[in-house]
């Protein structure tokens, strides 16, 4: 393991990745093939991890959690990023924003979510509304102790299998200095009530941990279900937001490290012209990027760990973080894909598996065009006069 990690962070790394190869690697297969995780299975692999100790593992401590700070949870999420997430994600690290519960919703949302009672999933974007979050137009109009809630929600991860969802909905337009502002609130919606719809979307990353689509008639939902306060939507969300673009970028490592090893073993082995393939500069450079680059990547990842624990971490820097890891997975599992010639795009090797679902990283916690805007407009006012 990298010198720069705590014997602590060694242990929880070591011990997530004898779980993850031994019991979700062996099941790619089966849920690539399937494009779905059998339910006997869901189960199987959720009480073993339960019972492993990797179950919501950045949950807090006294309602059952693992504890985890984000310097020790990325280097979980390394280790997690080495297999499908399909499979990776049962072992469940619950949305940060839940630990914003309070009173009756721990009992009936965090706990449960904490020993897989329940389960969640996170409603933010729509069809209209991705990159420019502030752009949702789901409305949820007061109606004397509830909110009737009407929109469409779209990509939203695991949505077929949660119990309960945490939707973003505005409830009102506010006056600022800056003009008008839309009042964004996050509520907890249990999926049962009457109203909702969801409808999987089919897209070729991550086969088996399927994006929908939820769509909202007429949703009456309680206002005692508010989540961190009326219009404070966004500001509890930024938990969510920068924990989420950092773990990428762990998961980011996991997966090219294995696609790097998949590629230098070929290297050493396919013989052409006389000799092995690595031997030739337009291989050998390509894994003295792929070194390089995930490398960096780790840096960059336990810098933005280390400052989210901190408490110091800005949208730059976990754009940066974002940025940097997402755009990493994509030239390294291209390149491995290339040194591995006609085989690498065949369903008999992984790596056009790990190149497909690299792919999506540049999109859903933030575009790299949005990453780098925020991050250009940060330098810009850094350096004005």
């Amino acid at each position: 393991m990298p010198p720069l990690l705590s014997d602590e962070q060694t242990m929880i790394a070591e011990g997530v990745r004898a779980f993850v190869q031994a019991e979700l690697q062996p099941h790619e297969a089966l849920v690539e093939k399937l494009d779905s995780v059998p339910d006997d299975l869901f189960r199987e692999i959720q009480k073993k991890a339960i019972t492993a100790g990797y179950y919501a593992l950045n949950m807090p401590e006294e309602h059952g959690g693992g504890g985890l700070n984000a310097s020790q949870r990325c280097v979980a999420e390394i280790e997690f990023g080495r297999t499908s997430r399909a499979l990776a994600v049962i072992c469940n690290r619950p949305a940060p924003i839940l630990k914003s519960c309070v009173g009756d919703q721990i009992e009936t949302y965090l706990k449960p979510v904490i020993t897989g009672e329940r389960w969640e999933c996170f409603a933010l974007t729509e069809p209209g509304a991705g990159s420019d979050a502030r752009a949702i137009t789901t409305r949820a109009v007061r109606d004397g102790d509830d909110f009737v809630i009407n929109g469409t929600k779209q990509f939203i991860t695991m949505a077929m299998r949660a119990d309960f969802i945490i939707l973003f909905a505005v409830t009102g337009i506010d006056s600022t200095p800056k003009g008008e502002s839309k009042r964004i609130t996050a509520f907890l919606v249990d999926k049962d009530t009457p109203g909702i719809e969801v409808t999987p979307l089919d897209v070729v990353s991550n086969r088996g941990m399927k994006s929908c689509i939820i769509s909202f008639t007429d949703v009456r939902v309680p206002a005692r279900n508010i989540l961190g306060g009326e219009g404070n939507g966004f500001g509890i969300a930024k938990s969510w937001i920068f924990s989420g673009r950092v773990m990428l970028a762990a998961n980011c490592i996991g997966l090219a490290e294995r696609a790097m090893k998949i590629a230098a073993e070929w290297a050493n082995t396919r013989t052409a012209f006389g000799q092995p393939i690595g031997r030739f500069q337009g291989t050998a450079f390509k894994l003295a990027d792929m070194a390089m680059e995930i490398h960096a990547t780790r840096l960059m990842v336990l810098d933005g760990a280390a400052k989210m624990d901190a408490g110091t971490i800005t949208q730059r820097e976990a754009s940066q973080v974002n940025l940097f890891g997402s755009e990493m997975a994509g030239r390294v599992t291209d390149n491995a894909l290339q040194i591995m010639g006609g085989m690498g795009i065949t369903k008999d090797m992984p790596l056009e598996r790990f190149w497909r679902d690299a792919r999506v990283e540049r999109i859903w916690e933030g575009t790299s065009e949005i990453h780098r805007d925020i991050i250009s407009k940060d330098v810009l006012r850094e350096f004005a006069a």
